[in-house]
């Protein structure tokens, strides 16, 4: 399955820049990102295991999400005193 992501006309260049030899656009990004390709990971969970590292992370950045929400309002009513 192929997906297409948006990115801004400067970033493209940016990125284009950083291209070595005939490298696609994905092992750019791979490279710069230092992800791991696909076919190197594949297999390593099993189905059931998978859907709990999801859950797993999705708990964390609701905690996240909390705690920068928390941040903000104390930002926020620290402005409104004066």
């Amino acid at each position: 399955m192929v997906k297409t992501i948006r990115v801004s006309e400067e970033y493209h260049k940016w990125l284009s820049a950083h291209k070595e030899g005939d490298e696609t656009m994905e092992e750019t990004l791979r490279r710069m990102t230092r992800g791991p390709h696909p076919g190197d990971v594949a297999g390593l969970l099993t189905e059931e295991e998978a859907e709990d590292a999801k859950e797993a992370v999705n708990r964390l950045r609701g905690r996240d999400r909390d705690r920068f929400d928390t941040a903000r309002s104390a930002f926020e009513s620290e402005g409104t005193d004066e």
